[in-house]
């Protein structure tokens, strides 16, 4: 009897449209978890809030992750994965249709709640598709595959932040809503139809309670967690503050601040894809130094906005902070898949991700104190600090055996 649960034995095409449905749930739930950010000014006078309401529909899903990371990937060590992501699939679509009706009648709390079904559709995405496609490629080129699934968060951020505005001259901003979650039903469709016959349940079985007591006392795994948070912290404070850096501190306008920022997340495209080659080519499958360099580029890059005004040098830093903050992402993924059991994967990555997206929550907030407080100088110091705190960490962390 064939072992519908191993990954092992997908073809060569089954295992593309594995990665290729995944890779587009998740950049579909990421233009969708954004999609409010860039029409921000329409959704405040539409809904009659101010800016921390309508903040709140982007940051109450990095809150949903937060929450339900861990169950989540409980539950995906326990359960077929297929029929998981099928029902997440179709929670996505329903949010898609539920916020456009909530925007239309101006029902501000029911478009909140129908942004926390999405969130809690985009986690069992994201943590999901980081441990399948990880388990569907060999150990060679492991990190490689992760990196191209994790790439799907700056593109669907990318179509987010610049197909909002489309949508929204041309049929409304609540459009945007199902707009971007409709592209969930080409991902399931695909992911299904490529993994049929397989439920895809973990390969080493239901964990016990003492396999998951060592996961939350694993020493590596909380390491990595930790240097998920400072990743995901410095990605999140410069993806927030730059727009506003750049518009009141040197003088570009707002619409060309915007432009300039997307250069950063969009250097994630490159960067977390090439993190895994990187590792997988140039270090032989090494991890560790990936990551240290990852943090030690990061480090001068952020510095460098204290130093210079200069809008061309400001840009060229933001470019090699957006390539470099985002080149141990994905790997960190990979990276801690190798240092956990087979059995408890989905759980650590869930771990991951609920550390990593609290930084993500609570960096900008933080960074928002300090620069109405003490200006954006003193945050982009402590932002180095940050950078050269993971530097420290990833240079002690354990690697892979």
């Amino acid at each position: 009897m064939t072992d519908d649960s191993s990954l092992s034995g997908l073809s060569r095409r089954r295992t593309v449209g594995l990665v290729g449905g995944l890779f587009v749930l998740s950049a579909a739930a990421g233009a969708y978890e954004i999609a409010p950010a860039s029409v921000l000014p329409l959704i405040r006078d539409s809904l009659g809030v101010g800016e921390t309401a309508a903040g709140w529909l982007v940051s109450v899903m990095y809150a949903t992750a937060v929450v339900a990371s861990v169950p989540v990937g409980v539950a995906l060590d326990r359960l077929p994965v297929r029929p998981v992501v099928a029902g997440a699939a179709g929670a996505l679509l329903v949010a898609g249709a539920w916020g456009w009706v909530a925007a239309v009648a101006g029902a501000y709390w029911w478009l909140v709640a129908s942004r926390v079904v999405g969130g809690f559709s985009y986690v069992v995405f994201w943590n999901a598709g980081a441990n399948l496609v990880g388990r569907s490629v060999g150990p060679r080129h492991r990190a490689t595959a992760v990196g191209v699934f994790t790439a799907s968060a700056p593109v669907g951020f990318a179509l987010g932040q610049f197909g909002s505005p489309l949508v929204a001259n041309r049929y409304g901003w609540p459009a945007a809503f199902p707009a971007f979650t409709a592209l969930a039903a080409v991902g399931v469709a695909v992911f299904l139809f490529a993994t049929r016959g397989r439920s895809l349940a973990v390969e080493a079985g239901a964990p016990d309670r003492a396999a998951f007591r060592r996961l939350f006392a694993n020493r590596a795994a909380w390491t990595l967690s930790l240097l998920s948070f400072l990743a995901f912290s410095l990605y999140l404070f410069l993806n927030s503050w730059l727009p506003s850096y750049l518009t009141d501190q040197l003088g570009v306008s707002l619409a060309l601040g915007g432009a300039l920022t997307a250069l950063f997340p969009a250097m994630g495209v490159l960067s977390r894809t090439g993190g895994g080659v990187l590792s997988d080519r140039l270090f032989g499958g090494a991890r560790r130094p990936v990551v240290v360099v990852s943090f030690a580029a990061t480090a001068p890059a952020v510095g460098g906005f204290v130093a210079f005004t200069d809008v061309p040098v400001v840009v060229g830093l933001l470019v090699v902070a957006g390539f470099s903050v985002q080149l141990a992402i994905g790997l960190l993924y990979t990276y801690l898949s190798e240092v956990v059991e087979p059995a408890v994967r989905g759980t650590a990555v869930s771990l991951m991700t609920s550390v990593g997206l609290f930084g993500a929550f609570a960096a900008p907030l933080v960074g928002g104190e300090v620069i109405g407080r003490a200006g954006y100088r003193p945050a982009f110091v402590l932002a180095t600090a940050v950078a050269l705190a993971g530097i420290a960490l990833a240079w002690y962390a354990p690697e892979a055996a």
